[in-house]
Parts: structure tokens; C-alpha cells; sequence
């Protein structure tokens, strides 16, 4: 499998990804955002940062990037785009995903572990949660608010386009444990086709005991499976 991660300006997360990529043998290129073509690969990542600062709004100057136009023919053609954080935002503000990421709640930076209720495990990215549908992975956004209205949080949930939601230790989906105010305590979405995986914590960073976990680890090996 090979894939090409994403580097933007301000882009902090980029690394960290590579190496859980290349740690489960996907052959990875880091490809600038200035560049118009893009690798032949099986998977785009698009990684966490502050892309441009953060500038206007969080991933909207990096939308705008050449490489885009490069990775939305990716996507036509069913290959996978996996967006982290910044890379989420960056998936919303070019449209290919739906919804907008608001401030957190409490107007404050999260950086902290939160559990997830895997919720869909039927696509390339999730299916090896199967046997563990409860996982920890960390956060850290100020903006990871993800909000919709009534008739697209209704087409979410119709059509099994939530990958994660966030919850407790025992899987309960509760106001009590959502760290940002998302709606429905969303953590994660999937498009239509189930090729792109949008989410806002960051499975790269749990990738071995040393680390303090391995569920992201998962993520990496359903990729692989698929």
C-alpha cells in the first residue's frame, strides 16, 4: 500500500503520521502542498497542525492549496483520503465533507485522552474495531466543535456515516462526555462512498505501549486489510 501525506504551512502532525505509516509498511511520500500533481497512491493524509495559523478560519487558506484539485480526482476515483484534526477541517472546508467545526464550546484548547464509541465499522478505515468498539485516542483542537443541523445530523445517522462519537469509559454516548460540544458527540465522519474519514482525534499518536496505547494502531491495520 502506499500513501502521501499532505505538508502545509504550519502543518505540526505530519511526521508523527509518516511514522505510524511507515511503522505498518505503507510506503508514504510527503508531498508539499505547492505541488499541482499528485503520487500515485492508495491513500491521502491530510495531517493535523495550524495550517497557515489557523489564518480566517481553521483549514480554509490550506483548501485553497494546488494540490487539492489533485486530491479531489483522487477521490472520484474511490481512492481513501484520511483527514486528522486540521486535516478534518481542511476536508470541510473544501466541501468533500459536510458540516462546519466550530470554537470548542468553553473557548478553551483540549489537549487530553477521551474515550470513543466506535460506531461504524463497515468501511477501509474502521473495520478491524470490530472486537473493540470502545477506544482512547488524544485530542487537541481548539476548534473540533463539529456542528450540523437537524436534517444533516438526520442523514449522519440514516446512512451510518458516523465513525466515532465520543463517550465514557463504558461506552455511553452522554452530554457529560462530549469535550467540545459536538453535535451528537461526534468525533469522526465518513462521505457517502465511505473513502474519506474525517475525525478529530489523533490515532497517530497511539501507536505502541511506549506511546501509553495502541488503539490507533487499529486504524493503521484496518488500512492495510482493506
Amino acid at each position: 500500500m502506499k500513501s502521501s501525506v499532505i505538508v502545509f504551512p504550519g502543518s505540526n502532525c505530519d511526521r508523527d503520521v509518516a511514522v505510524a505509516l511507515e511503522k505498518f509498511q505503507i510506503k508514504n511520500q510527503m508531498v508539499w502542498h505547492n505541488e499541482t500533481i499528485l503520487p500515485k497512491c492508495d491513500l491521502v493524509v491530510l495531517p493535523g497542525g495550524f495550517s497557515y495559523g489557523d489564518y480566517l478560519r481553521t483549514g480554509c487558506i490550506a483548501s485553497k492549496s494546488k494540490i487539492i484539485n489533485s486530491i479531489i480526482e483522487h477521490v472520484k476515483k474511490g481512492g481513501l483520503v484520511l483527514g486528522i484534526c486540521n486535516g478534518f477541517q481542511i476536508l470541510i472546508e473544501t466541501g468533500l465533507l459536510p458540516g462546519v467545526l466550530l470554537r470548542n464550546k468553553k473557548l478553551k484548547f483540549l489537549s487530553k485522552n477521551v474515550f470513543l464509541k466506535v460506531i461504524n465499522t463497515d468501511n477501509r478505515f474502521c473495520s478491524n474495531y470490530k472486537n473493540k468498539d470502545i477506544i482512547k485516542l488524544p485530542i487537541a483542537h481548539n476548534e473540533g466543535n463539529f456542528f450540523a443541523d437537524d436534517s444533516l445530523i438526520k442523514k449522519l445517522e440514516d446512512r451510518n456515516l458516523i465513525a466515532f462519537k465520543y463517550c465514557d469509559s463504558q461506552g455511553k454516548v452522554e452530554k457529560i462526555s462530549n469535550p467540545n460540544g459536538s453535535s451528537n458527540n461526534i468525533a469522526g465522519i465518513l462521505n457517502d462512498k465511505k473513502n474519506i474519514l474525517g475525525m478529530m482525534p489523533h490515532p497517530e499518536r497511539l501507536i505502541d505501549p511506549i506511546l501509553s496505547g495502541e488503539d490507533g494502531s487499529i486504524l493503521f491495520t484496518s488500512l492495510l486489510k482493506s
